[in-house]
C-alpha cells in the first residue's frame, strides 16, 4: 500500500476523533452541562471569543477571554452563582474540521459553525456563525484544547455573552 494512503487513512481517523470532539463539546454546551466544559481544555488552555476584525488586526480585545483552565472553571462558577442574565439555551451545528498544521502532539485546526440562541418566551435565532481556530493536544487516547479562539463572523452581537460558544 502506498505511504499516501496510510496517510490519508490516519488523518481519515483524526479529522473523526477532532468531529466527535467538537460535537460533545457542542453537546455540553447546549445540554447546560457547563460544569463539564473545562473537562475540554488543558490546564494552561487559552479560550478567547472576539470578532473577525479584531482577529484579522492582531488585537486580543475578547468577548470572553480565558488564560487558563482555572478561569475558564470560574467561568462557569460565575455563571451559576453570581451572573444575571435571560434564561437561554444555544444550539450548535458544527462542521467537520480542517486540520492546517501538525507537529510532534499539537495540531492546528479550524472549524466552521453556526449557533441558535432561543430565549425560553421567543423563536429561535441564529445568534452567532463563525469559526473555531485551535491548537489541539493529542496524548493518543484523549484530545484538549490547547487554545481555542472564536472568531465570530460579525462585530455586532446583539447581546452579552454570558454562556460560551
Amino acid at each position: 500500500m502506498p505511504d499516501n494512503v496510510v496517510s490519508l487513512e490516519a488523518d481519515a481517523v483524526l479529522l473523526h476523533r477532532i468531529d466527535t470532539f467538537n460535537r460533545r463539546y457542542g453537546h455540553v454546551i447546549d445540554e447546560d452541562l457547563l460544569e463539564d466544559w473545562p473537562i475540554f481544555f488543558s490546564e494552561d488552555a487559552k479560550y478567547l471569543i472576539t470578532t473577525r476584525q479584531n482577529h484579522e488586526a492582531n488585537m486580543p480585545v475578547g468577548l470572553i477571554y480565558c488564560e487558563n483552565r482555572g478561569m475558564i472553571e470560574d467561568r462557569v462558577s460565575a455563571l451559576r452563582i453570581a451572573n444575571l442574565y435571560e434564561p437561554h439555551s444555544y444550539r450548535h451545528l458544527i462542521d467537520p474540521p480542517v486540520i492546517t498544521a501538525r507537529q510532534g502532539n499539537e495540531l492546528s485546526a479550524q472549524t466552521s459553525f453556526a449557533c441558535f440562541r432561543t430565549v425560553q418566551a421567543s423563536a429561535p435565532e441564529i445568534f452567532c456563525t463563525g469559526k473555531y481556530l485551535d491548537r489541539i493536544i493529542d496524548d493518543g487516547q484523549d484530545l484538549q484544547f490547547k487554545e481555542r479562539i472564536v472568531v465570530c463572523d460579525s462585530e455586532r452581537i446583539d447581546t452579552l455573552i454570558a454562556i460560551p460558544l
